[in-house]
């Protein structure tokens, strides 16, 4: 895990209660070493609750098994209740 999210968790858990976020995963560039200063940070979050529509949007993206695999190559838990 990359400095920025270690150093910035106290925040983010705070967030993510806030939002009721249920779990959040980093995956791609920010769990490897392959991260430099021109990198984005990946988040894959799951809600407690959500609206229908918004699942279902959700899960078409997901449903996708090249995506999938790329984001569990990486993926990283950083919260979770």
């Amino acid at each position: 895990m990359q400095r920025i999210i270690e150093d910035n968790m106290d925040k983010i858990k705070t967030l993510c209660t806030m939002y009721n976020v249920k779990s959040l995963f980093a995956f791609g560039s920010v769990c490897t070493d392959k991260f430099n200063d021109q990198s984005d940070i990946d988040l894959l979050i799951a809600f407690n609750s959500m609206d229908y529509g918004d699942y279902a949007d959700t899960y078409l993206t997901l449903s996708n098994p090249f995506f999938i695999n790329s984001l569990n190559q990486t993926k990283t838990l950083i919260h979770a209740i």
